[in-house]
């Protein structure tokens, strides 16, 4: 006979294993979640000022990536695995590994944009230091208030060792992709 014995009490950070079986039982029900450092959050609605620039910012990256002749795609809104801890779901990604089931393979993330309208705080401090720490390689933040993005890249532990803004109608060139220049005109 197996004896289980009781959890002490305290708080538990979820693994990515203990997510997703929590999301394939419908624990969140309808709701959309991110599991951030082993917390799950729900996510907010998408208004229609963050709806337009991500679908902007979509559009116009697909075509830059047809455009190189690079072979990587342009995924909105999937989930990343990050082990052990994190299942962020940003508003873009560009992987080199876009088929196939489940959740997107951290190591074929190559670029994370987030559309910050009122999350803009966090995605340049927590999700900053999330992406960084995970090795992805570039990391967009597109401040649709402000007009700009703001472009990092060369993680190093949890910072970007290199960033620079460029605002909105001006070309930003991927500093990690060969030849991938985005415009920005009309997000």
């Amino acid at each position: 006979m197996t004896v289980h014995q009781p959890l002490p009490p305290g708080k538990y950070r979820l693994t990515v294993d203990d997510y997703l079986r929590l999301h394939d039982a419908a624990a969140f029900g309808d709701a959309r979640t991110e599991l951030l450092e082993g917390d799950v959050f729900l996510m907010s609605p998408m208004h229609r000022r963050h709806g337009r620039a991500v679908t902007g910012l979509l559009i116009a990256i697909d075509a830059a990536l047809r455009s190189a002749e690079l072979s990587a795609k342009v995924l909105g809104g999937v989930s990343v695995a990050m082990p052990p801890h994190n299942v962020p779901e940003p508003d873009l990604l560009i992987t080199s590994d876009p088929d196939g089931d489940g959740l997107v393979p951290l190591a074929s993330v190559l670029l994370i944009a987030e559309v910050s309208d009122s999350t803009l705080a966090s995605d340049l401090s927590f999700k900053h230091a999330l992406y960084a720490a995970a090795g992805v390689p570039e990391y967009w933040v597109v401040d649709v208030r402000n007009a700009v993005i703001h472009q990092m890249w060369r993680p190093v532990d949890e910072e970007y060792a290199e960033r620079r803004v460029v605002g909105f109608g001006e070309p930003l060139t991927a500093a990690t992709l060969s030849n991938l220049t985005v415009p920005t005109t009309g997000l």
